[in-house]
């Protein structure tokens, strides 16, 4: 492929651009949305095919090149927390998603693509839903009430290497070890992973009591954000104007499928994960749901509070849906592809796997290519032709 490519950037208004908002006594500053698109020289693709993230900054994704050379106009988007989920508020999200979607249809994209990658996979399917017929009034935490934004339908769903929810992955991943929130390394022995007393190869008695603590964790948690949000309603010991509390939740790389392959197998190697030893990671500064605040605990990280979720939203969707995973990923296992595909109970929908192919294809151009080849031949087949 040598055609000539041109990169632009876009911005796109969101609603909060347009007027200053008020979500739960908190005034949101002004912002515009940004992606990069990326398309052939000359040329006016009909088809956008925009990869989605609450929190990556796409503007530079991997895939983007390879897909305007396959003929499509590629965005890379930005949410307005781009590298920084501290504070995140899933809705906003949506809003930020509608905003470039507008946007790419007033620059002439007949069709839209939404590929949820990783993480993304928590907003595209309840962006798609919320589109096609709004329901969210309220969200935990505090957010805007999505029945009153307009949201515009898109024509196909990607999941590419992505995970149900970030809600999940997280309490899939919390230390169920830690006994006290503000003691990291006070750990209870009869549930800690790394105990070679416990394995691996962890029993299915183990494995059965590990999971259940770590949702016990997990409620844990949200139960003591609710409180000290109802803390923070007190006029008399709370400056005016203060309605949210940062904190820290240490032990967040437990998943005892990093040391027991037999656990979901697939081809990943065990040991590792994305950011090193599962025994470094679980504690490193940065990590999966390590700094939030109350509100944004509920609305992302609590399994029982947040919509960021595809298992409940995917049911819903009636637009072509392609699940893509990799069978090396150390993160995104293959049986969560599984799960969304058989979650999609009314799109016409495929599912493919990347045989090797880690999380971000590093050193692995071949596997790459052959992804975005698979993707390229879905649009073409399932959304253009439709």
């Amino acid at each position: 492929m040598s055609q000539a490519l041109e990169r632009n950037l876009l911005a796109a208004p969101t609603e909060a651009h347009q007027k200053i908002e008020i979500y739960s006594g908190v005034a949101r500053l002004a912002r515009a949305v940004w992606a990069s698109e990326v398309k052939p020289v000359g040329a006016r693709p009909t088809t956008a095919v925009m990869f989605c993230h609450p929190t990556a900054n796409f503007l530079g994704h991997y895939a983007l090149f390879g897909l305007a050379e396959r003929g499509f106009g590629a965005i890379g988007l930005t949410t307005r927390y781009v590298g920084n989920d501290t504070s995140l508020i899933l809705e906003n999200c949506l809003l930020d998603i509608g905003s470039m979607v507008a946007h790419l249809r007033s620059l002439g994209y007949e069709r839209i693509v939404l590929v949820g990658n990783s993480g993304g996979a928590s907003i595209v399917p309840y962006y798609q839903a919320q589109a096609q017929h709004p329901t969210i009034t309220d969200p935990p935490g505090g957010g805007p009430d999505l029945t009153t934004a307009g949201l515009t339908p898109v024509d196909g769903l990607v999941m590419f290497m992505a995970h149900p929810s970030r809600a999940r992955l997280s309490s899939e991943w919390l230390d169920p070890a830690i006994v006290d929130e503000r003691q990291p390394f006070e750990r209870d022995p009869a549930l800690d992973m790394f105990n070679p007393d416990n394995g691996p190869p962890f029993s299915a008695g183990f494995i059965t009591r590990y999971r259940s603590a770590q949702v016990a964790r997990n409620r844990r948690i949200a139960a003591w954000a609710e409180a000290q949000l109802r803390a923070l309603r007190s006029p008399s010991h709370v400056p005016a104007g203060l309605d949210d509390l940062a904190f820290v939740v240490h032990g967040t790389g437990s998943d005892l499928r990093f040391l027991d392959g037999a656990i979901d197998p697939s081809d990943r190697t065990v040991g590792v994960t994305l950011w090193g030893p599962p025994q470094v990671a679980n504690y490193l500064p940065a990590g999966i749901s390590r700094t939030t605040t109350l509100r944004a605990w509920l609305n992302q990280w609590s399994i029982d509070h947040t919509n960021g979720d595809s298992l409940r939203w995917l049911p819903e969707i009636e637009v072509p849906l392609l699940v893509t995973s990799g069978t090396a990923d150390p993160t995104v296992h293959p049986h969560m592809g599984r799960q969304m595909y058989d979650a999609a109970v009314k799109a016409p929908k495929e599912i493919t796997s990347i045989v090797g192919a880690n999380h971000y294809f590093e050193g692995q151009p071949e596997l790459l290519t052959q992804a975005l080849d698979h993707l390229a031949d879905w649009v073409r087949r399932m959304v253009e032709h439709r």
